[in-house]
């Protein structure tokens, strides 16, 4: 299990639409029979996702401009898109990598582009690795909690639904009233009218 939690949480860098947020929720679920280790969860989870984020980045910064000064990559990403990236990623680093990392989809292009765009390994592994530890680590510990106390939560929704229902009709009993209190007034003006 902790081999495909991680792949999950790897691929993410590689194919976005495969979010590592996946590899969380399915080992939080598992964790919670006893099957693993929470706390093993969120360390391959964030062990595997950095990982791969930092393959990315390195391989964007190795062959990440050669491939663009192609004829395909020229296509993709012309060169005045890149010295702007490269402003981006000089003015706004940091902040945007960190920031990045708490977006799904988003943060599997930051790496590269960020390689590509020549950011210092410094500027771009730090932020990635500490966010990276927030996110996952808050994520595994909100869907063990979560899945934990899920008859709880689904009680909880159950009254919500009842409160909805008696909302949504007290709110239409009023529309109604206010639709035919209006209509009766208008009858009213043009019978007044008509005499």
């Amino acid at each position: 299990m902790y081999f495909v939690i991680g792949l999950l949480a790897a691929v993410e860098n590689v194919f976005p639409p495969v979010p590592a947020d996946t590899a969380v929720a399915i080992g939080a679920f598992l964790s919670i029979g006893g099957k693993i280790s929470a706390w093993a969860v969120f360390a391959v989870t964030w062990l595997a996702n950095t990982m791969s984020a930092v393959g990315v980045y390195v391989a964007g910064r190795t062959v990440g401009r050669a491939f663009f000064r192609g004829r395909i990559g020229r296509r993709l990403l012309p060169p005045r898109s890149i010295r702007r990236l490269e402003r981006l990623y000089q003015h706004h680093g940091t902040w945007g990598i960190v920031l990045s990392r708490f977006v799904p989809g988003l943060r599997a292009v930051v790496p590269p582009f960020a390689g590509i765009a020549r950011l210092g390994v410094g500027r771009t592994l730090l932020p990635l690795i500490l966010a990276s530890g927030v996110w996952y680590g808050t994520l595994t510990f909100l869907a063990v909690t979560l899945i934990g106390e899920f008859d709880e939560i689904a009680r909880f929704v159950r009254g919500l639904n009842i409160v909805g229902v008696v909302a949504v009709g007290v709110v239409a009993t009023a529309v109604l009233a206010i639709v035919w209190r209006r209509r009766r007034l208008m009858r009213g003006a043009a019978d007044d009218a008509d005499r």
